[in-house]
């Protein structure tokens, strides 16, 4: 059934004209519609999402994709990440498309990272015309599990890449064909209005008001539409996964695949899937009620790793699909792992650590997504400058599925530190397999609302939980516990050089086991992808030309930097303008002195239409020392190749225990 598109405004009660574009399938309707509401401008940056849209359209369905307030085409002005507005917008948008002659009433919304963020921010506040949903890489917790905070400590690495492109982004005119006569007026306004999304994220330490308004967590029962849930292990979304599956009431599925933050298809690492068919399967049974027998199914289908052999562009993971009856399982178990029993048995107790700030380098970020923003690499570069904690060669192999944690009693010498722990796999060659991780800030060892600094020299229990993870140790291979001090550059690196002190007695790794094979023996089989893969592939679907990854230990000046960058060209076709991206940036710790750290990154954008070609160019810089967060941004605008506006902003903000 093919389909047709049409640019459309969708007017809001307070006057506002969100921008949208609707897939329509030809034949007589009426059909059930699907929604995506992003930031990421559908007509140049992600117009390559089309094809996602148009193959939805041909399978029976009105797609609407909306442009949200203050971006792209729509008007009004991009106040922050999924402010409440954006909320209210959208139980709009869905009752706009209930409404209409061509809809059977039913609605459902979906999409990857943000519109999978938003997707559930809006079932929370039960529109009736919503029917279901489908998030695709998103989380129930922004605080804990988003490109900000990271175990109660900020994002470092981040820094470099999100919030620099979308002050760029947010600075962008409308399309002015679409927009007409005044699209420079609201590109003004958008220019002199917005301020930098990056300033409250640095002002919002701790999880309040804040963070929780955009987290379904812990109210899992505000969600009444059926929610499919698609997660991948590489990704940095996928604590929401099995957590939200077993707190859910609602009808539920969940796919956990290999992935990263990135399409199925082109996912590094693979196996890839054309994940559209399984969404079909969901939309058929939930908006037309087709009973296609998808909510008698196991609800859980989840890729069940193997030991595999670091690479940071691993093409593929080892592993299998297989069907799981729901969460929790009923043969799990967990294995508590006493530290003294490990082979760092044989040093003196108590294990001391001296902390640098720079341990870290070889996991990466815990966000990954298309590289440069890769995958981890041979954990032991790391491993020198950490207390390691190995256990005896396995006889059987050992698999997991949850969450691993680490209980330890610990004392540091400064009032503010932090303790990462990442569970290794050691094969018999010595590589070290990074399997999963976690960091705490030991101020928030009893809150993330109300931190609170340690007492030096008194020890603490204190417990880690590790991102969930599924992993099958193979028989040979070791279990291996790294603790330190710092995860950078994936963390701003803590506030004091301190010296960490570990009690092994009553400390434990504690691993999610699971005994025996799922009583489902049948295996899924997933759609094998639709396009190939390219080598090298953006966030937003686009092609890159050019990545940088580099690690630089400067030996004189004692610093270690880490270098990451990405630019792309799509190329005018049709009514697609060109559109040119470049954006990264170079994190940098001393080694001498934690304190002393910075980001520094820039992004410019450019858009070229037959009326004008436009530019932003970014520089934010984000500097720190043990008590103060420097920050600073500037923003230049320019027209034909013409400056047109620029604004800065300066802002020194306390590190509140961090």
């Amino acid at each position: 059934m093919p389909a047709t598109s049409t640019n459309t405004f969708i007017a809001m009660a307070d006057g506002v004209r969100l921008a949208a574009t609707l897939y329509v399938p030809d034949g007589e309707g009426p059909w059930p519609a699907i929604l995506e509401a992003l930031p990421y401008r559908k007509d140049d940056l992600t117009s390559s999402y089309r094809t996602e849209y148009v193959r939805l359209s041909e399978a029976g369905y009105v797609v609407c994709r909306a442009d949200v307030r203050g971006t792209g085409t729509s008007e009004g002005v991009a106040e922050d990440e999924y402010p409440e507005i954006e909320r209210r917008d959208m139980n709009e948008v869905i009752a706009w498309l209930a409404s209409q002659d061509w809809c059977t009433g039913n609605v459902g919304m979906y999409g990857t990272s943000y519109s999978g963020f938003n997707a559930i921010q809006v079932a929370m506040t039960r529109p009736p015309a919503l029917k279901a949903i489908i998030p695709i890489f998103a989380t129930d917790d922004r605080y804990a599990d988003d490109v900000h905070f990271f175990g109660g400590a900020l994002k470092a690495l981040d820094l470099v890449d999100y919030p620099t492109y979308m002050t760029g982004l947010n600075a962008l005119p409308p399309v002015p064909s679409l927009y007409g006569q005044g699209w420079r007026d609201v590109w003004e306004r958008r220019v002199q209005e917005n301020e930098p999304w990056v300033i409250r994220w640095l002002e919002e330490q701790t999880f309040g008001p804040y963070w929780q308004r955009g987290s379904l967590r812990p109210d899992y029962g505000a969600i009444q539409a059926a929610t499919m849930i698609v997660a991948g292990w590489a990704d940095g979304y996928t604590n929401n996964s099995l957590r939200t599956m077993a707190e859910l009431t609602c009808s539920k599925r969940l796919i956990l695949g290999p992935w990263a933050h990135a399409s199925t298809e082109t996912s590094l690492p693979g196996p890839n899937v054309d994940l559209l068919p399984e969404m079909l399967r969901w939309w058929d049974r939930w908006l037309k009620g087709i009973d296609n027998g998808v909510d008698r199914e196991p609800a859980i289908l989840v890729f069940a790793r193997r030991s595999t052999k670091p690479q940071p562009d691993l093409a593929e993971v080892r592993g299998e699909w297989r069907y799981e009856p729901g969460w929790p399982l009923d043969r799990g178990r967990e294995l508590s792992m006493p530290l003294e029993n490990a082979v760092a048995a044989s040093r003196p107790a108590p294990d001391g650590l001296e902390v640098r700030g720079d341990v870290g380098w070889t996991a990466w970020i815990s966000c990954a997504g298309n590289l440069p923003y890769g995958q981890p690499q041979d954990q032991r570069p790391d491993e020198a400058w950490s207390v390691v904690y190995d256990w005896p060669p396995l006889a059987e192999e050992l698999e997991i599925l949850g969450h691993p944690r680490v209980g330890v009693t610990i004392t540091s010498s400064a009032p503010v530190a932090f303790l990462s722990a990442k569970l290794c796999d050691v094969f018999p060659d010595g590589t070290s397999a990074l399997v999963t991780r976690g960091l705490l800030n030991l101020a928030h060892r009893e809150s993330r609302q109300e931190p609170s600094p340690l007492e030096p020299g008194a020890p603490y229990r204190v417990e880690v939980e590790l991102e969930v993870t599924s992993w099958a140790f193979e028989p040979g291979h070791r279990i291996r516990l790294d603790l330190a001090g710092s995860d950078w550059p994936n963390a701003w690196p803590p506030p004091a050089a301190a010296t960490l002190t570990v009690e092994r007695g009553g400390s434990a790794l504690m691993l999610p086991v699971i005994e025996g094979p799922s009583p489902i023996t049948e295996r899924p089989v997933l759609a094998i992808p639709s396009r190939g893969q390219e080598r090298y592939e953006s966030s937003k679907g686009n092609t890159v030309d050019e990545v940088v990854w580099r690690i630089e230990h400067d030996v004189l000046d004692r610093e270690t930097r880490a270098v990451a960058q990405s630019s792309g060209t799509t190329e005018a076709e049709g009514e697609r303008p060109r559109f040119h991206e470049l954006y990264g940036g170079t994190v940098a710790v001393s080694t001498r002195d934690p304190a002393v750290a910075r980001a520094d990154s820039r992004a410019s954008l450019t858009i070229e239409w037959p009326e004008a070609t436009v530019t932003t160019e970014v520089h934010q810089v984000v500097r720190s020392d043990a008590t103060t967060y420097h920050l600073t941004i500037e923003l230049d605008v320019s027209e034909n190749g013409m400056p047109r506006w620029s604004r800065q902003w300066d802002r020194r903000i306390p590190r509140r225990l961090q």
